[in-house]
């Protein structure tokens, strides 16, 4: 699980990777399509694990009450 500082820089990466990869037009390069897909994988993935591991913990609090 990614921290949230973790997670801001690596949204700001994937903004600015598509951004100048535009610019320089290389998106079409597929070296450069799997490290955005790469980077995009890993912060759906961070909030997959993290909003499942928020409802795990909350069950977990309503069943000791």
């Amino acid at each position: 699980m990614l921290t949230d500082k973790q997670s801001l820089i690596l949204c700001g990466l994937l903004g600015v990777g598509i951004f100048v990869s535009g610019i320089l037009d290389i998106l079409d390069n597929f070296i450069t399509k799997t490290v955005l897909t790469i980077i995009f994988l890993i912060i759906i993935t961070n909030l997959i694990v993290t909003k499942s591991l928020k409802k795990e913990k909350k069950e977990q609090e309503q069943g000791q009450d």
